[in-house]
């Protein structure tokens, strides 16, 4: 659906209601689950304004592609946006007529066809009653301003949103376009480079896969280059065993060298088990947070210098149709994969672009002659240099703070935005991956689902105490 381009200073407020009125700014993955979920609670009568100003709603960078062959990397019986409805996806994709896998459930579907999911759970409430308790607007919020009474979000054309609580929902943090333009983000759209011509991709993580499929999609044949320090793809997903792991059974608060001993030997009990390494994995999955939350900081930085790049390989694994004609290309030497940092980008006298790559393990720069560089390089992007301007303003103000691992906004376990003397809000909250830095993993729509569903009830519940008489 698109968005309501109202503009008008002060915006008119929504209908009276008993429960709170929270704006949501962003309207990605993570804000339409953060309005479903405070507008289904069905304690109160809370009321949603959404604000977003670049994309359709529900789809965000992740969900806005077009490309068929970009798929989801999680199978369909995991995306559900309801914990207590599990089928609730691919009984929707049944109502569509679209195919979930061979066993019900056990397949993935394409990243547009989860945007068109999100945005169907959001138009029931912009129809008919629905529609007095929830707002839509075109915009970009630009800063918040908290006071006895609430909120006020200001938008880009200087008008402003009195609400009672603002949840910042303002997704990945991206860098801003190259300005010479000699290096493309994965997000960004453009004409196809010519197909017989060499392609720099920097970064070797699902963005890169759907950027190899969409060039081999469109025949390209000018060769591939893929420069990644690790030079480790993403692994792909199997066939699998359920394993429970008990929380007992985890050594939280150890070393993360004693963490990673523990799970290599889950994996190799999984694997003697006639099962896979994938069942330890995926097993240890529900209790990411708590090992989390438990490490010491010194073993949060350690665990991103050492263990993350690792992680998240085996964790973020591919469809084996996204890794079919992946193993393809490569065996055809139409794809190379090398082990190099980028170092950047530059033109030579005759206006040729040029990839500066050094190998890893030398001290020796090359300059690869090349039509197209695409970074590739995923979501770990400085959240104070690459802010959006909500993001920046709160910073800039001191009403928020970047964590000392430079992950994301500092915020409490329950969501809260923590400003610069250390203290939490009790009106900003932050969800899916600006809060990254106390869950880690806050990027899958399970982990993000829940995060919503308990923020909402305790804003819900806490409405009575804040909102004034």
């Amino acid at each position: 659906m698109t968005l309501d381009p109202t503009r008008a200073a002060p915006l008119a407020p929504l209908a009276e209601g008993a429960g709170p009125h929270v704006v949501v700014i962003g309207g990605g993955a993570s804000g339409v689950l953060m309005a479903i979920h405070l507008l289904g609670d069905a304690r109160g009568e809370a009321r949603v304004t959404i604000v977003e100003g670049r994309h359709m709603l529900g789809c965000g960078i992740a969900y806005s592609t077009d490309d068929p062959d970009h798929l989801l990397n999680t199978r369909a019986i995991g995306m559900s946006a309801f914990p207590d409805r599990p089928g609730h996806f691919c009984d929707w994709l049944a109502e569509q007529g679209i195919s979930a896998g061979p066993q019900p459930g056990d397949g993935f579907v394409s990243r547009s066809t989860y945007g068109a999911y999100m945005a169907s759970l959001i138009a029931p409430w912009t129809r008919g009653d629905g529609s007095r308790r929830l707002r839509c607007l075109r915009d970009i919020c630009v800063g918040l301003a908290e006071d006895g009474r609430g909120v006020a979000a200001r938008l880009s054309d200087g008008a402003f949103i009195r609400a009672d609580m603002a949840v910042l929902a303002t997704g990945h943090a991206l860098p801003e376009p190259d300005p010479r333009g000699l290096v493309r983000g994965s997000w960004e759209q453009g004409d196809p480079p010519d197909r017989d011509e060499r392609v720099v991709i920097i970064g070797s993580g699902l963005s890169m896969v759907d950027q190899v499929l969409s060039l081999l999609r469109r025949g390209h044949c000018g060769g591939i280059l893929v420069v990644s320090r690790r030079a480790q793809l993403p692994r792909v997903h199997a066939a699998m065993r359920s394993l429970a792991v008990a929380a007992g059974d985890i050594p939280l608060g150890a070393p993360v060298s004693r963490l990673m001993a523990w799970l290599r030997r889950a994996a190799r009990q999984a694997e003697a088990a006639g099962g896979s390494w994938r069942d330890a994995m995926d097993g240890v999955r529900p209790h990411v947070r708590a090992i989390w939350q438990a490490l010491p900081q010194g073993e949060r930085a350690r665990f991103l210098r050492h263990a993350a790049p690792w992680w998240e390989v085996h964790r973020h694994r591919l469809p084996p149709e996204s890794a079919a004609p992946i193993r393809a290309a490569m065996a055809a030497g139409r794809m190379r994969l090398l082990a190099a940092g980028f170092q950047g980008a530059e033109r030579d006298a005759e206006g040729r672009l040029l990839a500066v790559i050094r190998c890893r393990g030398s001290r020796v720069e090359q300059r690869v002659t090349c039509a197209r560089i695409i970074d590739c390089r995923g979501v770990r992007r400085d959240p104070e240099r690459n802010a959006t301007p909500v993001v920046a303003s709160l910073l800039r103000h001191g009403q928020a703070r970047i964590d000392p691992l430079r992950l994301g906004l500092d915020v409490t376990p329950d969501a809260a935005v923590i400003d610069a003397q250390g203290r939490p809000s009790s009106r900003i909250f932050a969800v899916g991956p600006p809060s990254r830095a106390a869950y880690w993993e806050i990027t899958a729509i399970s982990d993000i689902r829940d995060q919503t569903t308990g923020l909402a009830r305790r804003l819900i519940a806490a409405s009575a105490l804040i909102r004034p008489d």
